[in-house]
């Protein structure tokens, strides 16, 4: 997934997936295939943004925010997400934590 600033117009509630990982050293094909997955995690129903960040360790994180829990638990049986998550496994993060929380408010600054 690319660099994100900010995702825009979230209103509470809504939940918020963290996604942190050490990535396996090369490219083996993951930037192509975060890219894939960075799209089509925005056409399904309930996404609402996501942003990103990753060290040059290869230390990142990943938040992405969801209308509902059954949004992300679709999100998580998507049959492309799935191939993505055991190729993850496999291939691309020799570390992965991933924590669900419900967002009941937020605030922004200048």
């Amino acid at each position: 997934m690319s660099p994100r600033r900010f995702a825009e117009h979230l209103e509470p509630p809504y939940y918020a997936v963290v996604f942190t990982s050490q990535r396996t050293p090369g490219d083996v094909g993951y930037g192509e295939f975060s890219d894939l997955m960075e799209a089509l995690a925005t056409q399904q129903p309930g996404f609402l943004g996501a942003e990103s960040v990753r060290s040059p360790d290869g230390f990142g994180i990943t938040v992405s925010y969801w209308r509902s829990e059954e949004a992300i638990a679709a999100w998580r049986a998507h049959a492309e997400h799935r191939v993505a998550q055991q190729t993850g496994k496999d291939r691309w993060y020799k570390h992965y934590e991933v924590r669900v929380a419900r967002v009941e408010r937020g605030y922004r600054g200048p």
